[in-house]
């Protein structure tokens, strides 16, 4: 390529840098090979899940030193990537988000506007290091977090209070953010999806009217000015954090999803009570409770976890049956243990390590760390419940 560049570039070198990529294997961690019939065609992946989704995988497993498996499934969780952002997408369409010229993301008023710019310049940052130092799929990794889970999963839900709300300087600086972080996001997802992005960027309405250009023409962006807004991230860290940890203690505990439950802060500081207080309706909504206390003393029959300094606890007498849950955690637990003592006696037998393959080996320790996750958090249920 080299040579044949420079006989037809009159002498031009064709490219300076040159990124070789490890072996691509199936899902299993098996080198491909058509006597094995494991060959994957990438144009079947494209027809099957688009060429985006099948890029972004390629871009999600390219980390160096390490070999790369490729199958239809991981393909299938980038496709509903892709449609994820498209729902996005169109959450923002219809409800006006629309792109702002002269918006100033560094003048936001709102806390959850504020953390989100700053968690943006944070996720550009990091996607920009990566790209540069040719780590493709942390790049990829970084902007796969940061939509589903930060902008999808928490921010659009945030600001739904704000678009339905009747505080019309609320809701329009909330409509200009979001549509300022979607921008950004179909910027940096772009050199991995570039036809998603190209798309949403063309549909995409600003008050100036229809874009001028396309996306690929667009500046690749540049945050690194815009304040960190600390307290708002602190703040909006810790409404995730209880929110979050609500939902891991109603999911361990069975507890049934249409059953909304009081929530008790014990040994809160007075900022903590400030941030419960402020974001008391949103932490209701999203954790499926029926009210917010606090108080000196945890009440009998409740789960508890810690969060930051307070403890939250959920009074459950009534709710579940204490015996019959401690019954099927310790039931669940003595199986994860088996399961565990069973891959460490494989994994600390020489002659079957010495023998097997590499792909093998990699399988047994992954099985062996789910295993010993599993077992960890079925311990924290059972310390819920006074097991």
């Amino acid at each position: 390529m080299m040579m044949m560049g420079i006989h037809f570039m009159d002498g031009q070198v064709p490219f300076e840098r040159v990124f070789i990529h490890t072996r691509v294997l199936d899902e299993h961690g098996k080198k491909m090979s058509k006597t094995k019939g494991n060959v994957i065609d990438p144009l079947e992946l494209i027809d099957q899940y688009g060429a985006d989704a099948l890029r972004f995988t390629l871009a999600l497993a390219a980390g160096m030193g390490r070999d790369m498996r490729i199958g239809p499934a991981r393909v299938e969780v980038n496709r509903n990537f892709a449609t994820k952002l498209w729902n996005a997408a169109r959450f923002c369409e219809m409800n006006a988000c629309e792109t702002v010229a002269d918006f100033d993301p560094a003048r936001c008023t709102q806390t959850v506007n504020k953390w989100i710019v700053a968690e943006t310049a944070t996720a550009c940052a990091e996607v920009t290091k990566a790209l540069e130092e040719l780590r493709f799929n942390d790049a990829a990794g970084c902007i796969y977090h940061f939509v589903w889970d930060v902008f999808c999963d928490w921010y659009l839900e945030f600001v739904k209070p704000l678009l339905n709300g009747t505080d019309e300087g609320a809701k329009a600086e909330a409509r200009m953010t979001a549509a300022w972080t979607r921008d950004q996001i179909l910027k940096l997802l772009h050199p991995f999806m570039p036809y998603i992005t190209e798309e949403l960027w063309a549909r995409t309405e600003s008050k100036l009217g229809r874009r001028n250009g396309l996306l690929i023409e667009a500046a690749w962006p540049d945050l690194a000015k815009l304040p960190q807004n600390k307290p708002s991230c602190e703040e909006m860290g810790w409404v995730i954090s209880v929110i979050s940890s609500v939902r891991s203690v109603r999911a361990e505990m069975n507890v049934p999803p249409a059953a909304k439950i009081e929530m008790v802060l014990k040994g809160a500081s007075l900022e903590t009570r400030d941030r419960c207080e402020a974001h008391a309706d949103l932490i209701r909504t999203m954790a499926r409770l029926s009210s917010i206390v606090t108080a000196d003393a945890i009440p009998n029959g409740s789960a508890q976890v810690v969060v930051g300094e307070a403890t939250v606890a959920l009074p459950l007498e009534g709710v579940i049956d204490f015996a019959k849950e401690r019954a099927r955690l310790e039931k669940d637990l003595k199986k994860a243990d088996d399961e565990i003592a069973r891959f460490e006696a494989k994994l600390a037998n020489q002659q079957f390590v010495s023998r097997a393959p590499e792909e093998v080996l990699t399988e047994q320790r992954e099985k062996l760390a789910d295993a010993q996750a599993l077992a960890a958090r079925l311990k924290e249920a059972l310390t819920r419940l006074g097991g």
